[in-house]
């Protein structure tokens, strides 16, 4: 688990950093094995902020919640090398495992 750790927090830092009109950061809480992306800026003269990426770990399984980015976070996981069966898309529908 600590290598699929390893490559889910590589990959979401690369979501994370200057935006346009703002910043995206990553808030995490490393014992339940969960990582959000939190944009905040300025949008038509508002203030904005919002999750653009949820994403937790289950046992052997990365759980998507929420992506509203443009390039997927499931593919950049997948081109680092996590397989497909191990990434669930929770916001497309897919099951989620038990968290128990």
């Amino acid at each position: 688990m600590d290598n699929l750790m390893n490559i889910l927090r590589t990959e979401i830092e690369k979501y994370t950093g200057e935006a346009l009109n703002g910043q995206s950061y990553l808030a995490e809480n490393i014992d339940s094995c969960l990582f959000t992306v939190i944009s905040i800026g300025e949008f038509k003269g508002k203030h904005v902020s919002f999750a653009d990426l949820i994403v937790r770990v289950v046992g052997d399984k990365i759980v998507i919640d929420d992506d509203r980015n443009s390039d997927p976070f499931y593919e950049a996981l997948m081109q680092a090398g996590i397989a497909r069966e191990q990434i669930i898309l929770a916001y497309a529908g897919e099951p989620v495992p038990d968290m128990a």
